[in-house]
């Protein structure tokens, strides 16, 4: 290793320039802010279309070879076939799919558990026990991690996935008890691993995330756990830079593949689409355009709670008075976008206006970018949002026009990338298998409204009898991966229900470490 990359963090607290190591064991900076990279690497057309014969596991390696990672280049390769190997349905990993002349599919949800988390949180664990390891080998590092997860269905389950059994490293996840699918929750808490632990928490998810945040910043909680059990806290959310760096890698795969079916010319720009929750999947692809992806627009699609598209139409970030609203499409049910601070900072470079921007949020449920900013956003961004029915309806439209089976989330994508349309092709990233939200394709498929009841002897089936139902349905394009399918037979390990709070999560934390 010659140079290595050092970052800094969005509020301008951390002045310490660590590297990429530190920051995935640290996972937020102090004060609250973000950890982003001192410099970004260029990729020129050439390089990026030279991706095209490399497996996948290859060019991310590669990407992080060029972010200047703090690990020898031949142990990253190693990482790297680990992370996107066999337990990958496609050995593509991510492919892309044409649906349509125009409109191509990011498919990222090939992973074990099925949803495009698992991009990140195949890797980012590697490397975390990896920095760990070294440090302690070092001398630098007496304590082991404790990692806390706030989750809106798919982040716990893959990094629940991702963490068990790692050396160095327990793992605690946090999801709101009644917002969640049946399909995610069976996958959260039958997790096996010794060192992971589930809890419900009575709340929505900004609660789940708020809680968790709260006892990141307690100190005294922190020494309780250093001093009686000599652990350190981290996060696994998309607030981790080691979350985002693999998102990052996935778009400049895309641009190669899309170019070598034919679906853009060399050199010309493809659209973006992505159904946008905490704000972490899109930035990926920001990222990626700022090293030299040829991409156009960035469209945000939101669900109901679009506080985002409301944002990228005005540059006013308002939750003050909004309503949490539950919608088909749960890993988007988030008024509060983590993310969004990183992007932020990297459009002003200004620590001190993104802190007082945050400070609002936090003080008054609100804040207004100036003019400057927003003009900024605007050249990068469209937006808009999908009600409830709305998403139904497109993945009936899109299975009876095309056969191709979509999930309420990357629903929204395809609805809001049709209505936005340019005259680039445009990616649709496709979050998550439909599977995960049986329920709900079974509704569109059926034309049952969002808030209309289910017949009873449907609401009586688990929600792996009602997978059942929905490949009966849609037989040439339904097709339940394995690990769902036999979620009914799998012991529920983990029951707890805690309230909402910091007081919920660090007495839950209490209660496992406790266990026998």
């Amino acid at each position: 290793m010659n140079h290595v990359t050092t970052y800094h963090d969005t509020r301008g607290a951390d002045g310490s320039h660590p590297t990429f190591s530190d920051v995935v064991i640290a996972g937020i900076a102090p004060g609250g802010g973000l950890y982003v990279p001192d410099a970004l690497p260029s990729l020129t057309l050439d390089e990026i279309l030279a991706y095209t014969p490399w497996p996948y596991w290859q060019r991310a390696a590669d990407i992080f070879v060029r972010f200047d990672v703090d690990v020898d280049a031949e142990r990253i390769g190693a990482l790297m076939r680990d992370a996107y190997g066999s337990q990958w349905s496609d050995p593509r990993i991510a492919p892309v799919t044409e649906v349509v002349a125009g409109t191509h599919v990011l498919e990222l949800w090939h992973g074990p558990t099925s949803a495009f988390k698992d991009m990140a949180l195949q890797c980012m664990p590697l490397f975390f026990s990896e920095a760990i390891a070294a440090k302690q080998a070092a001398g630098t590092l007496a304590e082991d991690f404790l990692v806390l997860v706030a989750t809106s269905g798919d982040t716990g389950k893959a990094a629940l996935d991702g963490f068990a059994d790692r050396h160095h490293t327990g793992i605690v996840v946090f999801y709101p008890a009644e917002g969640v699918s049946d399909i995610q929750r069976k996958q959260m808490v039958t997790q096996r691993g010794e060192n992971v632990g589930v809890f419900g928490v009575r709340g929505n998810f900004d609660d789940c995330q708020n809680a968790v945040k709260a006892a990141f910043g307690d100190e005294a909680f922190a020494r309780e756990l250093r001093e009686g059990h000599r652990l350190l806290l981290s996060s696994a959310n998309s607030i981790n830079w080691g979350r985002l760096l693999p998102q990052i890698a996935y778009y400049v795969s895309a641009y190669a593949d899309l170019v070598a079916s034919g679906g853009v010319a060399p050199g010309r720009p493809m659209d973006v689409c992505v159904p946008t929750g905490n704000f972490g999947n899109i930035l990926g692809a920001y990222y990626a355009k700022r090293m030299g992806v040829p991409i156009g627009r960035l469209i945000c699609a939101s669900n109901e709670n679009k506080v985002l598209a409301d944002f990228i139409a005005t540059g006013v970030y308002d939750i003050s008075e909004r309503d949490f609203v539950t919608t088909p499409s749960p890993s988007m049910d988030i008024l509060i976008s983590s993310n969004l601070e990183r992007q932020l900072y990297e459009l002003t470079r200004d620590p001190a206006r993104t802190a007082e921007w945050m400070a609002s949020l936090r003080a008054d449920g609100r804040f207004t970018v100036n003019r400057e900013t927003f003009h900024h956003v605007r050249e990068h961004f469209a937006a808009d949002s999908v009600t409830n029915d709305e998403s139904l309806a497109c993945i009936r439209r899109v299975w009876d026009e095309h056969g191709y089976l979509l999930d309420p989330h990357s629903a929204v994508a395809w609805e809001v990338a049709e209505r936005l349309r340019g005259e680039n092709p445009v990616l649709v990233v496709s979050t998550a298998h439909w599977a995960k939200f049986g329920t709900d394709v079974y509704r569109a498929l059926r034309g049952v409204e969002h808030a209309a009841e289910l017949p009873a002897e449907v609401v009586s089936l688990s929600g792996v009898e009602l997978l059942a139902e929905v490949e009966r349905m849609a037989p040439a394009g339904a097709c339940v991966p394995r690990a769902l399918a036999e979620l009914d037979e799998a012991a529920e390990r983990f029951t707890g229900v805690v309230d909402a709070g910091k007081g919920g999560v660090e007495g839950a934390i209490r209660e496992w470490l406790a266990r026998d």
